[in-house]
């Protein structure tokens, strides 16, 4: 285990080594003013959002994949999307898992502070060697200006009382780990007109307690939240209060804000096929047996005329009927449309985009350049004739699809012209 490897904590390290977030703990003890979790973009970047929720044994399966497909990654973590100590169990399980199948990777945990105390030593136990804490203030009247409320045990503290708490609980968290050998990264987030006057500040405090990174990270705009209103602050504040901060701590400039289900480089672009695997994952039940790898691409398309049978030429397809797993079942998702006719390959390329999730493509015919074209993208174009159940029923457990296999008929050969049905 390579400390200096952590990307976060040393920014010579992110352009060489990844990471990756296993999201595993939905629930958070915190209502941040900052924050709503209902809604997650692909497209976007910030904490607290993710594609899936996974439990400690789909992690696992899902984290095999992502060792497999990226050969950087030296860094798990826990970021959310909730809170890892709001959901100790999950956190602390995964956590140990990972510790004993990949004993050298470096464990990472990244949380408000509330209610890591209790859990410190077991973080130590398993070698944890980095815990990012958020501290956005260290005065309980600003606190109360950026917490709607917080739950401390089963009883919900709301205002200044419930920012004294927490700011008690962050302390007292921060001197338990750096008292057991656990690098510390404090993250404070700059929120316009509530406390960016108050960051370095922030910075001085954490300092006193020996952080080892301190990253003011500038607020991110979250539609649905009680702070949407609350614009972005601009790069000359953000590099005003570093520089600042600086003074007393050592600051992190490369900060993504990363999402709950981040993986790869910091700020390389999402990896399309391990979130479709994530995905995947998501769905899998670990106590039965796995034949092979998961497949990153959990649907299956149909070209159909009336939505009964395979039967229908792809290039006559308007739209195109995709199945996948629902409530434990394989089920009609949607159908969706197909690009327009013409355009030549840009048509089937666009196509390929549409069924990205896709393994397989069911279709009564299709011409030689869509396949070549669908197959270069990961998608297996099959003709077959037949019920659509039974061929995606057949796709989904691996049966063999050759009884269903469109038959080109020919004629004998004699003078006739005959369709091939043999002679009467």
């Amino acid at each position: 285990m390579n400390l200096d490897n952590h990307p976060c904590f040393n920014p010579d390290a992110c352009k060489s080594f990844g990471r990756v977030h296993l999201p595993v703990a939905p629930r958070c003890n915190i209502q941040c003013k900052f924050c709503n979790r209902k809604f997650d973009c692909v497209n976007e970047t910030r904490p607290g959002v993710t594609s899936a929720i996974l439990s400690p044994g789909q992690a696992m399966v899902y984290l095999e994949e992502v060792f497999a497909a990226k050969g950087n990654i030296s860094v798990v973590g826990i970021a959310g999307p909730g809170d890892p100590f709001a959901n100790p169990r999950e956190t602390l399980e995964t956590l140990s898992r990972v510790r004993t199948r990949y004993p050298d990777v470096i464990l990472c945990v990244a949380t408000n502070g509330l209610n890591v105390t209790p859990y410190i030593d077991e973080l130590a136990r398993l070698k944890v060697s980095h815990v990012t804490v958020t501290v956005n203030a260290v005065d309980p009247s600003i606190g109360a200006r950026i917490y709607s409320w917080m739950r401390v045990g089963k009883k919900v503290v709301r205002a200044e009382e419930g920012a004294a708490v927490l700011l008690e609980r962050q302390l007292e968290a921060i001197h338990g780990l750096k008292a057991r050998g656990i690098m510390v990264k404090a993250n404070s987030i700059i929120i316009p007109g509530i406390n960016e006057d108050h960051i370095e500040t922030v910075a001085r405090r954490m300092a006193d307690l020996g952080v080892d990174l301190f990253n003011a990270m500038p607020y991110y705009p979250n539609a649905g939240s009680e702070f949407e209103h609350i614009a972005e602050p601009d790069k000359k504040t953000v590099e005003t209060i570093r520089r600042k901060s600086a003074v007393h701590v050592k600051q992190m400039r490369h900060c993504r804000r990363c999402r709950a289900d981040a993986v790869g480089l910091l700020g390389e672009s999402p990896d399309k096929q391990l979130m479709h695997t994530l995905n995947a994952c998501r769905r899998l039940d670990v106590n039965k047996p796995r034949a092979g790898k998961v497949s990153p691409r959990p649907c299956v398309a149909v070209a159909s005329m009336e939505g009964v049978l395979v039967n229908q030429h792809l290039g006559e397809a308007d739209r195109l009927l995709v199945y996948g797993e629902r409530d434990g079942r394989v089920q009609l998702l949607e159908a969706r449309i197909t690009p327009a006719r013409g355009g030549g390959l840009q048509r089937w390329e666009t196509m390929a985009e549409t069924l990205s999730d896709c393994s397989t493509l069911l279709v009564g015919g299709v011409g030689a350049n869509p396949k070549k074209v669908l197959a270069g993208a990961g998608i297996e174009v099959l003709e077959i004739e037949g019920l659509i159940d039974e061929a995606v029923r057949a796709v989904f457990t691996g049966e063999n699809l050759n009884h269903m296999a469109k038959r080109t008929l020919t004629a004998c050969g004699s003078s006739c012209g005959g369709n091939g049905m043999g002679c009467g």
